[in-house]
């Protein structure tokens, strides 16, 4: 068999391999959305309690120019609390691995941080930069994200076999190579996993944000009002689009994982 024949098969068993992993859930999503529709057609559950599929999609169509611009600001919101909370995250936890100290006094305050509400936050950042600025949002995702981005990274950073450590050291291996070598490719699979914890959280912190204050384009403002408008199929669209939002971030995180850890999809089986 040539090599290209090889090649060949090799990319038909990954094909077959994503395929089986990608249809379980595709149909179990078709047949939840199928059941939902003829349920509430069957029952006649009115449109306030819980609008029908179809419905969704029309509103959804009908509003599409304005639920598009909200989403994108509201995107624009949770990337950009996402970037500030995950570099400071990374930051801490390098800091806290690398130094006792450190460690000492910043797990107390992050653990603190990780437990404050964002119905007790939304409006002190309002206070703070005007319920208009997106930075009040960013504020809300940033502080939220940087609780599970640390504490992956310092797990990743941390918990390093001792022998790889011990070889270093026969070596005669510095500090810096230790981290460069064997420390962040440990950490990484952890980063990514914190990282995905992160964009569910970051559209959730950017939408919830938005219930208490911002421009009438943000997707949470078009919620609240649509829904105090009694047009529950345009709020729920709304959220319809938050998810949708929540999802393409996390398969964006997902893809650079893939290409940037690549043995940590081999372990799992992947290609």
């Amino acid at each position: 068999m040539t090599a290209a024949a090889v090649t060949q098969r090799r990319n038909d068993l990954a094909i077959g391999r994503r395929l089986r992993t990608a249809i379980p859930p595709l149909v179990l999503f078709v047949a939840v959305v199928v059941l939902w529709e003829v349920s509430l057609t069957a029952l006649q559950v009115q449109q306030f309690l819980l609008p029908r599929p179809s419905v969704i999609v029309r509103s959804l169509v009908e509003q599409w120019p304005t639920l598009r611009d909200g989403m994108l600001f509201t995107a624009t919101e949770a990337l950009g609390g996402l970037a500030v909370g995950s570099l400071l995250g990374l930051a801490v936890a390098f800091a806290t691995a690398r130094w006792a100290s450190a460690r000492e006094s910043l797990i107390p305050l992050a653990t603190a941080a990780s437990s404050i509400p964002i119905i007790a936050f939304a409006p002190i950042t309002n206070n703070w930069f005007s319920s208009e600025s997106p930075f009040s949002r960013m504020t809300i995702v940033a502080v939220m994200v940087f609780f599970p981005m640390m504490v992956n990274t310092v797990r990743g950073l941390t918990s390093v076999d001792a022998s790889a450590l011990e070889l270093m050291r026969s070596y005669a291996s510095g500090d810096w190579d230790v981290l460069r070598k064997v420390r962040i490719p440990n950490a990484l699979p952890f980063v990514f996993t914190g990282l995905k914890i992160a964009t569910t959280l970051a559209v959730i912190g950017a939408v919830v944000g938005e219930y208490f204050g911002g421009p009438r384009k943000a997707l949470g403002i078009y919620i609240t009002q649509e829904a105090g408008l009694f047009r529950f199929p345009n709020a729920w669209a709304g959220i319809v689009l938050a998810c949708v939002l929540g999802i393409v971030l996390y398969l964006a995180v997902l893809a650079i994982e893939r290409v940037a850890v690549p043995w940590q999809a081999s372990t799992r089986g992947e290609s």
